[in-house]
């Protein structure tokens, strides 16, 4: 007996869903009914005509006020700027005045509960700094949430032209706003607020007083739309959540909404296996670029030519006697000779290297009249005083056998003995006068790549240094927080994620006026760019910031 009531009734309610659209003569009628464990369908009709959403809209304005919250981009006591434009709106609204500043947590309670419009349009053009750019921001976030024939045009819902949606949309938001948010989604259950400046009542209080179960979630009315509602209500492990558009008056509206979740929470089954929604997948472009090093001159052009000193082989040292050269300059019978003689061995047949430091004229001049028997060796003096010398060799073994085997003798004598010992036909001479003079060290700078006959100039050596920015001193912030454990959440999570460049970047949580603000320091402005664009690629607020 008891299955055939509930049949009957199911059909009942069938036979008036058809019928309604009849009797309706504000908008075309359109009603969705959900699963909100599954995202099943149980009923729909006209679930996909494009209508006039009214103040349903006004979900999408909260559920990216509280998307950007947990992003950090904004807090619940952030003040917000009221506009001309938005203190104009017409009612429903919270008597907002251009120029005044408010705080979002009183904006929010004002557009969720008394669906006040000038609350909404504040919200939009302090998050996306217009109404028409945050209106282009909720249809992306449609499109995200699997919302495909729903446009905005406003953060409101009054009529406006390309401004719509459908039943099936509007109930795929009431059930992301359910789950996505649920430390927020007490709100749409309130009777009343305190919105900063009033206290405000609940547009949908008829409803959450009259059906058993019902917690939210929003209403709606305009001319165009007629009356509408997004509903959710609980019974046991049940959830359903329904959408009806197009009622001809608040009492028929809330009386179809209760047909609607009777029916459906007597044909869904009491335990199933739930479904979460998966993460809104934004579709904004994503853009990922390389870590590149940036390029320099010292990369691009050839290597310069390397400068090479040449330098002149050293001089041999040659050991020669000291005796040796005592013979050669007796041997000179004139101060200043015109010619070596051939075959002796005199000092002026060597080729001796130019003086370093002229010898001073005056000690010349007032040198006196040297003897016969030292005249050569007076006159080689100056010159032998004004040229650097080499240390003097040991005496050789010649001269020391010549003086070993006459004691005594002639110095002189000694000399020419050991000059006639000396062989001349070019062998190894152990002599001053024997030994060539060592070539003069050059000074010039010669090119070891330099080719054969070019004698062009070369080029001037570069001095490359490393550009300021190869530092170290940058690094990224990540937007603000409620709360430090989120904020040091994101930053463990980002250096896991990105360890390559993140893995030795120092991590910080700075507790501002705003909220808890991450950041990452140590960074080279390459990888810090490059941490950014990743984050705005997973829609995380990031900022490079650098020295």
């Amino acid at each position: 007996m008891i299955r055939i009531s509930q049949t009957a009734r199911l059909w009942a309610f069938l036979v008036l869903a058809m019928l309604v659209p009849a009797t309706l003569s504000a908008a075309p009628f359109a009603a969705y009914v959900m699963d909100a464990r599954t995202g099943q369908p149980i009923y729909k009709q006209n679930e996909d005509t494009r209508l006039h959403p009214a103040s349903l809209t006004k979900m999408m304005t909260l559920y990216m006020a509280f998307t950007a919250i947990e992003r950090g981009q904004v807090r619940l006591d952030s003040q917000f700027p009221v506009s001309t434009n938005a203190a104009s709106e017409p009612p429903s609204k919270l008597g907002l005045k251009a120029g005044q500043r408010i705080e979002l947590r009183y904006l929010i309670r004002a557009a969720a509960i008394k669906s006040a419009n000038d609350a909404a349009t504040t919200i939009g053009e302090g998050l996306a700094g217009s109404e028409a750019a945050f209106a282009q921001q909720m249809t992306q976030m449609a499109r995200a949430l699997g919302m495909t024939n729903t446009n905005f045009r406003n953060a409101h819902g009054l009529t406006q032209e390309g401004h719509y949606s459908t039943a099936r949309d509007m109930t795929i938001l009431g059930r992301r706003l359910f789950y996505d948010f649920p430390q927020y989604y007490n709100i749409f259950s309130r009777r009343s607020a305190d919105a900063g400046i009033a206290q405000v009542a609940s547009t949908n209080k008829r409803f959450l007083d009259a059906y058993e179960g019902a917690d939210g979630i929003k209403t709606g009315y305009t001319r165009a739309a007629g009356f509408n509602l997004t509903a959710s209500a609980q019974r046991g492990n049940k959830r359903l959540i329904a959408t009806v558009l197009g009622g001809t008056s608040t009492a028929h509206r809330n009386q179809v909404m209760a047909q609607l979740l009777d029916a459906g929470f007597t044909r869904v089954p009491n335990r199933v296996r739930e479904v979460r929604p998966e993460a809104p997948r934004l579709l904004a472009q994503r853009v990922v670029r390389r870590a590149q090093v940036e390029p320099s001159a010292a990369a691009t052009a050839p290597q310069p030519q390397r400068l090479v000193l040449s330098a002149s082989a050293p001089p041999v040292r040659v050991s020669r006697p000291a005796l040796a050269s005592t013979a050669a300059v007796a041997q000179a019978p004139q101060p200043a000779p015109q010619a070596a003689p051939t075959g002796g061995l005199t000092l002026t047949a060597s080729a001796r290297p130019a003086s370093r430091r002229a010898p001073e004229p005056a000690t010349v001049a007032a040198a006196p009249e040297p003897t016969p028997q030292a005249q050569s060796a007076s006159l080689a003096a100056p010159v032998l005083a004004a040229s650097v010398r080499p240390a003097p060799a040991p005496r050789s073994r010649t001269a020391a056998k010549a003086e070993a085997a006459h004691p005594g003798a002639d110095p002189q004598a000694i000399a020419r003995a050991v000059a006639e010992a000396v062989p001349q036909n070019g062998g190894t001479s152990l002599s001053l006068l024997a030994s060539p003079a060592p070539k003069p060290r050059s000074e010039t700078v010669i090119l070891a790549a330099m080719g054969e006959g070019d004698l062009a100039d070369p080029e001037a050596l570069e001095i490359v240094s490393r550009p300021a920015t190869s530092g170290r001193g940058w690094g990224v912030t990540l937007g603000l927080f409620t709360s430090r454990a989120e904020a040091e959440k994101l930053l463990l999570r980002s250096a896991l994620q990105d360890g390559a460049i993140l893995g030795g970047a120092a991590r910080h949580v700075a507790d501002t006026r705003r909220g808890f603000q991450p950041s990452f320091a140590n960074l080279t402005k390459a990888n810090a760019e490059l941490v950014c664009e990743r984050f705005a690629s997973r829609s995380q607020e990031c900022q490079v910031v650098g020295r």
